[in-house]
């Protein structure tokens, strides 16, 4: 554990606020579930949740499925980091936090077709770019993302099996999550 020498009080009603600088390096945003954790030596510590990360193994065989099925190269995200991967090198993508340029392809919450010329990776350092993705949605909240990636990224079609898989990918997962 890293020390950073800020210090702050709880407040009345059991309250602590992290600096907005951890916020920003750690890409907390507002809104985001915190899971919370102690150890023997009476640390409290603060740690990220990701929803779908609790479904790693399914979405692991989601994607090995399409792959297998499809010849897709398919990639599972939560908010922050891949999940799951197949179709691709495992030690590129696996565990791996997600470009801006990812994160913000999210936030649209529709279908993203690639363009040409402007090729988008989910993370630093992959040799593939994203050719289809789609927001994982559960009860109104973006909880991640699934994506056909390629290094061909010629023939894209909002129309194709592929870009349809990926939707239904989409819709799937995120139902897994509702109540």
């Amino acid at each position: 554990m890293k020390a950073t020498g800020i210090v702050r009080r709880i407040d009345d009603l059991g309250r602590v606020v992290i600096p907005k600088e951890i916020r920003r390096t750690m890409r907390i945003r507002e809104g985001d579930p915190l899971e919370i954790f102690t150890d023997r030596d009476g640390e409290v510590i603060f740690k990220k949740y990701s929803p779908i990360g609790e479904l790693a193994s399914f979405a692991s065989q989601y994607v090995d499925t399409l792959n297998k099925i499809c010849s897709m190269s398919v990639v599972v995200t939560d908010r922050d980091t891949v999940i799951a991967c197949a179709g691709v090198s495992k030690k590129e993508y696996s565990d791996k936090k997600l470009t801006q340029e990812f994160e913000s392809l999210m936030e649209k919450r529709g279908l993203y077709i690639h363009q040409e010329g402007n090729p988008i990776s989910i993370c630093d350092g992959a040799s593939s770019f994203v050719k289809y993705a789609m927001p994982i949605v559960s009860e109104g909240d973006i909880i991640g993302c699934i994506a056909c990636v390629s290094t061909d990224l010629g023939g894209t079609d909002p129309h194709s099996t592929e870009a349809k898989l990926i939707q239904t990918a989409s819709t799937f997962l995120g139902r897994q999550f509702e109540g």
